[in-house]
């Protein structure tokens, strides 16, 4: 074990398994509910956001944009451990320059300190540990507090069951702890499943839940990426008619975002999937991976500027 130092024409609409059940792809132990979704010969992307960028742009109604960003597989590419995971430069200037023309907000589950220096523009929104942790221009909000000595007592008994599998990763953040199995051979993936899952039985104040090629550890409450969003729509003013709210994510926890942005009805804002192949989503657009979403995001610039 290592440890990690503090710091997607029509598709399917399937919900995902809830989060307290949800394992990674890839991990060896696929909850049943994930993998009875269609697969992705059956399923075709939501429209491109960048290919069809005039019907995106109109899909905006004369509103201007508050845009709510994940992270990694968004704006970086997936690495073999997080702290490789580098935003382009030119990834980095597009966001800068979008700051200056509407809201921009960073929503990752990366710890808030970490994903603070690994986008490095000063002046945004950063929501931290899946939004449990959320720092702003006077804006300063962290959820769970309670719960850190139960991610302390977990963190420790992962540890100890984790140690000599070779390239499992336990990565602690204030408000999770990401079990990264990228690394880790395929025949042990299921060991290690079966040790969080132990971990996470004996600590009932948490719950587990999955992405890619991780597992983690999070406060059992009701809070996650999609309720951080409404969450700083509020804080930032930014429920008004004139906002149109947009969330660019790849994984299963952002579909909690594009879940949140639907339930407020038509026209409450847009979820855009970054996948290589076509998954089940709530997303109403798609794009296909980081490169594509930062090339989408500086076309909006651009649009922007134009007035």
């Amino acid at each position: 074990m290592q440890a990690v130092p503090s710091s997607r024409p029509l598709h399917s609409r399937g919900a995902p398994a809830p989060a307290s059940h949800r394992v990674p792809t890839g991990s060896g132990a696929e909850d049943p509910a994930l993998t009875s979704l269609p697969q992705s010969g059956s399923l075709s992307a939501p429209p491109s956001a960048l290919a069809e960028f005039d019907a995106f742009a109109a899909s905006l109604r004369g509103r201007t944009p508050a845009l709510f960003l994940d992270y990694d597989g968004t704006l970086a590419d997936i690495a073999p451990r997080p702290e490789l995971a580098a935003m382009p430069d030119e990834a980095r200037a597009v966001v800068r320059r979008l700051s200056a023309l509407c809201p921009v907000a960073f929503v990752s589950g990366r710890d808030l300190d970490d994903l603070t220096a690994m986008v490095a523009v000063d002046g945004l929104v950063y929501a931290g540990s899946h939004g449990f942790d959320l720092r702003g221009p006077d804006l300063r909000r962290q959820v769970g507090v309670d719960y850190v000595p139960d991610l302390d007592a977990a963190d420790r008994r992962l540890r100890d069951r984790l140690d000599g599998v070779a390239g499992a990763l336990v990565e602690r953040k204030r408000f999770a702890i990401a079990i990264h199995t990228r690394q880790v051979a395929q025949p042990e993936k299921p060991s290690v499943a079966e040790a969080v899952r132990a971990v996470a039985d004996a600590q009932p104040r948490l719950r587990m839940t999955g992405g890619k090629e991780l597992f983690e550890l999070r406060p059992n409450l009701p809070w996650d990426k999609g309720r951080a969003v409404l969450a700083l729509m509020e804080a930032l003013g930014l429920e008004g008619s004139g906002t149109m709210p947009i969330y660019l994510g790849d994984d299963e926890t952002d579909e909690d975002a594009f879940r949140a942005l639907t339930a407020r009805g038509e026209g409450g804002g847009i979820g855009i999937r970054v996948m290589e192949e076509p998954a089940a989503t709530a997303a109403t657009w798609s794009l296909r991976d980081p490169a594509e979403a930062a090339a989408f995001l500086g076309r909006l610039a651009d649009w922007l500027a134009q007035g």
